[in-house]
C-alpha cells in the first residue's frame, strides 16, 4: 500500500511539475500584436503567394532550392563561428566531397539535414525529434554531446578585455543546469507547441525559437538546431522553406541584432522578438521573390532565338513541319549546320523533334 502511495505521489509531483512548466512557457510567451507584426504577417502572405504564383521551370526550381540550402548551411554555421567562406562551403557541398575536418563536418551535417527537412517536418514534434536533429548535427563534430541533454551549468556571453583582464560578459544564463529539469522544460515546450490554439503559425514558430534558446538544452549546437527546428515548423504550416526561401539570410545582415532581439524576450515580453522574427521572414521572402524573378528573366533572355534561329522559326510558321534536310536546303547551309540550329531551338523549348530515325522531323512546340 505504501509503495502504491509513493508511486501516486511521484506521478502527482511530475504532473504538477509539467503543469508549472507549461504555465511558465505560456506566461513567457506574452506578446502584443503590434502594427509592425500585423504588417509583416500581411506581407508574408502576399510575398509567399506571389512566389507560388510564378511558373518556375523544374530545372530552375531545383537550382534555386540547391542554392538556398548551400546559403543556409553557410550562414547558420558562420553565425556560430564556423570559419569556412561561402565559396569553400559551396565547393564542399556541391563537389560532393567527404568533409575533412570539424568545420567541414559541421557544414556537411547541416546540409544533409536540410535535404531531409521535408521528411522530418511530417513527423509530430517531440523530445525525441529534438534529440534526433541534434544527434545528426553533432555526430562526427562532437560525439560526446551528440543528442545528449547537458547536465552542467553554461552561460551565454562573450569574452572582453576590461582593464587588462579577460572577463566574460554574460548575456543569458539558462534557468536549468541539470538534465532532468531541462528534459521537463522541453517536454512542456513540445506540449505547448503541439497544443491547438489560435496562435498564427509564424508567431508560434517565433515563440518556440526563443523558448528553445532560453532553455538552451545542449552544451553546443543549440543555435543551429533551433534554426533547423524552426524551419520544420514553418514547413508543417505550409511554407516551403528551402524550395522558395531561407530564414538565415536576415540573421546574417546584423548578427548582433539577431542575438539582441532574441534575448530581449528573456524578461517575459516577446513583442520585440516577434517583430524581428516576422520582419526576417518578410525580408527573406521579398529577397527570394526578387531573386527568382531575376533568374526567370535571365532564363527568358537566354532562351530568345538568334536572328538565324528566327529565320528557321519563320519557316516553321509557314510550313508547319520541317526535316533537317529541308532546313539545310532552304537556308543554304550544310546538313550539320541545320541540325545544330534545330537542336538549339529544341533546347530552348521552341520546337520539338518527332521520331528518332532518318524520317524524323520537327514542329513548333505547343
Amino acid at each position: 500500500m505504501s509503495k502504491a502511495k509513493n508511486q501516486l505521489d511521484n506521478n502527482l509531483d511530475n504532473n504538477l511539475d509539467n503543469l508549472k512548466q507549461f504555465c511558465r512557457i505560456s506566461i513567457m510567451n506574452k506578446y502584443s500584436l503590434t502594427p509592425v507584426i500585423l504588417d509583416n504577417i500581411v506581407n508574408i502572405e502576399r510575398f509567399y503567394g506571389q512566389l507560388e504564383a510564378l511558373r518556375i521551370p523544374k530545372e530552375l526550381q531545383l537550382n534555386l532550392e540547391r542554392n538556398n540550402m548551400v546559403q543556409s548551411s553557410y550562414i547558420s554555421n558562420s553565425i556560430e563561428g564556423n570559419p569556412l567562406s561561402h565559396p569553400e562551403v559551396t565547393n564542399l557541398l556541391l563537389g560532393d566531397r567527404v568533409p575533412a575536418d570539424r568545420s567541414e563536418k559541421e557544414v556537411g551535417n547541416y546540409f544533409e539535414i536540410l535535404k531531409r527537412l521535408n521528411h522530418h517536418a511530417t513527423d509530430l514534434f517531440s523530445l525525441s525529434k529534438i534529440l534526433s536533429v541534434h544527434y545528426d548535427l553533432m555526430t562526427g563534430v562532437d560525439d560526446d554531446i551528440a543528442g545528449k541533454i547537458r547536465d552542467s551549468r553554461v552561460v551565454i556571453g562573450s569574452k572582453k578585455i576590461i582593464k587588462g583582464k579577460m572577463k566574460v560578459i554574460v548575456k543569458h544564463e539558462p534557468p536549468y543546469h541539470d538534465a532532468g529539469s531541462i528534459k521537463k522544460a522541453l517536454d512542456a515546450l513540445v506540449t505547448w507547441l503541439n497544443a491547438k490554439n489560435e496562435t498564427l503559425a509564424v508567431i508560434k514558430a517565433a515563440l518556440f525559437h526563443h523558448q528553445y534558446v532560453y532553455i538552451h538544452p545542449f552544451a553546443d549546437g543549440n543555435g543551429r538546431t533551433v534554426r533547423l527546428l524552426t524551419a520544420m515548423l514553418l514547413i508543417r504550416a505550409g511554407y516551403a522553406v528551402n524550395k522558395y526561401f531561407v530564414l538565415d539570410d536576415y540573421y546574417d545582415v546584423d548578427r548582433l541584432a539577431y542575438s539582441d532581439a532574441l534575448h530581449s524576450a528573456d524578461a517575459g515580453d516577446s513583442t520585440a522578438w516577434v517583430e524581428y522574427f516576422t520582419s526576417g521572414i518578410k525580408y527573406s521572402l521579398q529577397s527570394a521573390l526578387a531573386k527568382t524573378k531575376n533568374a526567370l528573366l535571365t532564363m527568358c533572355v537566354s532562351q530568345r532565338p538568334s536572328k538565324r534561329e528566327q529565320q528557321v522559326l519563320e519557316l516553321f510558321l509557314s510550313r508547319g513541319e520541317l526535316a533537317s534536310a529541308d532546313a539545310a536546303e532552304i537556308l543554304g547551309v550544310s546538313r550539320q549546320q541545320a541540325q545544330n540550329l534545330l537542336a538549339g531551338l529544341v533546347r530552348k523549348g521552341l520546337i520539338v523533334k518527332i521520331g528518332q530515325t532518318k524520317k524524323s522531323y520537327y514542329r513548333i512546340a505547343d
